[in-house]
């Protein structure tokens, strides 16, 4: 018990904790200001997502993309790049990935499978590559480079999809990919699909990687102070390299996932929000490989248990967004958490001398 203690305080975690608990309370008194029950609208979205096997699936099937996008953004940070464009690079996954699971024939899926997933990772790096080459050759800040690359991405895919790769029929998509291509659903008729093994090694491979390797250790010193690193022979041009690869491949293997695990094609609008919300899953999980897994199981059940809400309450669902915009404020601002667990500390203080100071008096 007191080994778990000291890891939570010495990773910061409670901070992300004593966050979540700040955002629940504020959020409730919202909920109440507009005229609806705190625990009408919680019991709603702990049913809806972990109530039965059912939802749990759901839920955790919700959270596959999350965790991939949040490992994408906390591997950019340990080099201390702000990673925007996650959305694009899952977009430049998940299409590449969709065109070989459907064009490329005669494979069997032990060949087929990891072919797509390869595909889809290795364009989702290279698009990542790109900006962190423009950074490091013509010193432009990555978060303009990889927000107007989230657009080009955006633009240029849904053009291909539109006039090259259409398939046939009103909905503008791309051909349905093999069978050999699809992942394995777990549960059926849930969003869980056999990607969530995939999210589970990534989490502990990255976590031995940045722990145990010395390329983990030079990885997270160039982080830390880069000055130093290179003062100690650490190239930092080369990690901010190695990093924002594979902060994107990670990124491609969500959008691939999506495409061979939920939909069988690449549509439109199909990753929308996943890459902007691994941002504060990252931050929330304080850019620690597990923190970022738990953060995103979290976001996960709030985005799952939102829909369940909006079908069994009259709440709005957008309450939740409200939620984890709150978390975000507070788990991105620590200082605010700091100030208040001193404001506390200072009342209690002041209660007790209150408290002695009455002692003496009555003695």
């Amino acid at each position: 018990m007191k080994q778990l203690k000291k890891f939570i305080v010495r990773s910061e975690i409670h901070y992300s904790l004593i966050a979540l608990l700040f955002s629940v309370i504020i959020s409730s008194i919202i909920i109440v200001v507009a005229g609806y029950s705190p625990l009408t609208a919680y019991g709603a979205l702990l049913k809806s997502a972990f109530g039965s096997g059912y939802y749990l699936a759901q839920t955790l099937g919700t959270a596959i993309p999350l965790i991939f996008s949040g490992l994408a953004m906390m591997i950019a940070s340990k080099v201390g790049v702000f990673n925007i464009g996650i959305e694009g690079q899952i977009i430049i996954g998940a299409f590449p990935a969709a065109l070989v699971g459907a064009y490329v024939k005669g494979l069997p899926a032990v060949i087929h499978i990891p072919l797509c997933l390869l595909v889809g990772m290795v364009c989702g790096g290279l698009w990542a590559l790109l900006a962190a080459f423009l950074r490091n050759r013509l010193q432009i800040n990555e978060v303009i480079l990889t927000i107007m690359l989230n657009y080009v991405a955006l633009y240029l895919v849904d053009y291909l999809v539109n006039y090259q790769f259409r398939a046939e029929g009103r909905v503008v998509k791309t051909v349905d990919i093999q069978e050999s291509a699809r992942l394995t659903t777990l549960v059926p008729h849930s969003r869980l699909y056999s990607g969530i093994f995939l999210a589970v090694a990534a989490t502990a491979i990255l976590w031995f990687v940045l722990q145990r390797t010395k390329f983990g250790y030079e990885l997270r010193a160039v982080g830390q102070n880069a000055d130093a690193a290179e003062a100690a022979g650490i190239n930092k041009k080369k990690y901010v390299l190695w990093a924002m690869f594979l902060s994107g491949a990670l990124a491609g293997l969500a959008g691939a996932g999506e495409v061979m695990g939920i939909y069988g094609y690449y549509i439109s609008n199909m990753t929308t929000g996943y890459g902007f919300t691994g941002i504060a899953i990252a931050t929330m999980g304080r850019n620690t490989p597990l923190g970022t897994f738990v953060s995103a199981l979290l976001f996960g059940a709030l985005r799952n248990g939102a829909t369940g809400m909006n079908r069994s309450t009259p709440i709005p669902g957008e309450f939740i967004t409200v939620l984890q915009a709150l978390v975000i404020l507070f788990v991105s601002t620590p200082g605010i958490v700091r100030y208040i667990q001193r404001q506390i500390r200072v009342s209690k203080e002041r209660k007790a001398e209150k408290a002695e100071k009455a002692k003496k008096e009555a003695a």
